[in-house]
């Protein structure tokens, strides 16, 4: 089940709405577990199977984090630790890259048969929580139903964002929720709506024609390509704006994941403003405690560039990708750095939407020849440099580029807020407009992919 779909927001999102605000907002506990069954049912919709190895998962670490805790400061916490870890990790490692290690060596290995929505996600949320257990900036959560709400939330479950226990443990126990924050969640809810439905799948549906065409011309690469950086974005950040919305709407503040990347003028600035929580965590739990830029400063930034491409996907291109973009920022950290900043903003926002661009071709083809074939094509080598079916997708979306380009900038927020603020009533207009709009094309349409629920 996702978001955008009409059996969510027709059925599951009003029936759990009701069910949730039916009861008293000061027995949290019983809200805690009308979300935590909720969220179980939506995970299961997907995955009537591996909804209960999301419950083992949570349950190993919410039993061990109790034994950590009592013993706090001895060998044995240390132990408990990495026991966690361990189990944590170790049921990633099977899942999703069992399959992906044998095959390196020429073995064929089926784990099985799809890979657990959202494993990903959950895993570092349930790290997180051992970690800053362990280190003592938490307390352990003695309440089963509350940690596994905190794990298995449906608004943030399968695509994030990355949530850490610290950051939601007051929440667990004690929320409010006022009309005002109801009304921000709604809102923001229904513009990731508008995002994915009228940008995001558009986008989608011209990218995947041009990008999976063998005879794409040069053309054809670079307009499927910039479709792609449109693509993604708008499909991640929809996601992202609208787990934020629904946090908001039951109470829940949860912290943002996008700040407009396409506007950075380097791969450093990019890197601070796109995942956001996914970067916190590699930051927090790997970057620093390799040592950060203290010592092993370029390995310490190659290794975790490359955990992260593997983090999206057990395929080579995701590995490439990773390393991709690590020696794009030492190169910056180390040689660009000064000369960047003296440049005119215009020409390091090209140069990193152009970095950018060719790092979303790396990411798009998880097939090594089709890889090599579309890079090639990208820097016009081994093919045509136009051909007719691209040049007619171009003039046909020639209204939408600058659309998109325009709506992945904050001036369109900065306009709403005026006109917001000016209008009150615009709000409820817009949500209406929105989601009217995002219903009537939901209807028709048939291509509606979130791109982050593979990894």
């Amino acid at each position: 089940m996702v978001f955008s779909s009409l059996t969510f927001l027709v059925f599951f999102l009003p029936l759990f709405i009701f069910a949730y605000f039916a009861v008293p907002a000061e027995r949290v506990n019983l809200r805690n577990f009308v979300l935590l069954i909720f969220s179980l049912f939506f995970y299961s919709a997907g995955e009537p199977v591996w909804f209960l190895l999301i419950i083992f998962s949570a349950s190993t670490d919410c039993l061990i984090g109790l034994f950590m805790e009592r013993h706090r400061g001895k060998p044995l916490a240390t132990v408990l630790l990495v026991i966690s870890l361990c189990c944590s990790l170790g049921l990633l490692i099977l899942f999703k890259y069992t399959e992906f290690f044998f095959g390196l060596v020429g073995i064929s290995v089926t784990v099985a048969p799809t890979l657990p929505i959202g494993i990903s996600f959950y895993t570092f949320q349930t790290m997180s929580y051992s970690v800053d257990l362990y280190k003592g900036n938490i307390k352990a959560q003695r309440n089963p139903v509350a940690f596994l709400t905190f794990v298995s939330m449906f608004p943030q479950l399968v695509a994030g964002p990355i949530i850490q226990y610290k950051d939601v443990e007051a929440m667990l126990t004690k929320r409010t929720t006022t009309r005002a924050m109801i009304s921000a969640g709604i809102t923001r809810f229904c513009t990731g709506l508008g995002k994915k439905i009228i940008f995001a799948n558009h986008a989608g549906l011209v990218a995947n024609d041009l990008l999976a065409s063998p005879y794409a011309s040069a053309l054809g690469i670079w307009l499927g390509s910039i479709m792609f950086m449109f693509q993604i974005y708008f499909d991640f950040s929809a996601y992202s704006d609208m787990a934020i919305g629904l946090g908001k709407i039951i109470g829940f503040e949860f912290k943002e994941n996008f700040n407009y990347p396409y506007v950075a003028k380097s791969v450093t600035d990019f890197w601070r403003r796109w995942h956001i929580s996914l970067g916190a965590f590699f930051r927090e739990y790997l970057y620093i405690p390799l040592g950060g830029n203290r010592k092993r400063a370029i390995f310490n930034i190659m290794f975790v560039w490359m955990v992260t491409g593997l983090w999206h996907g057990a395929s080579l291109n995701f590995v490439i990708w990773g390393l991709y973009f690590g020696v794009a920022l030492l190169i910056e950290k180390y040689l660009l750095r000064r000369f960047l900043e003296k440049l005119p903003a215009l020409v390091s926002h090209v140069y990193l939407l152009l970095v950018v661009l060719y790092g979303w071709v790396l990411f798009y083809f998880t097939d090594l020849p089709e890889l090599a074939t579309a890079s090639a094509r990208f820097f016009g080598f081994g093919g045509s440099l136009w051909d007719y079916h691209a040049l007619d997708v171009l003039l046909s979306n020639i209204w939408i580029l600058p659309v998109l380009a325009i709506f992945s900038t904050r001036q369109p927020y900065r306009i709403w807020e005026g006109l917001k603020n000016r209008l009150p009533a615009s709000e409820a207009f817009f949500n209406v407009a929105v989601a009217g709009v995002s219903f009537i094309l939901l209807i028709g349409q048939t291509f509606n992919p979130f791109i982050y629920f593979r990894f």
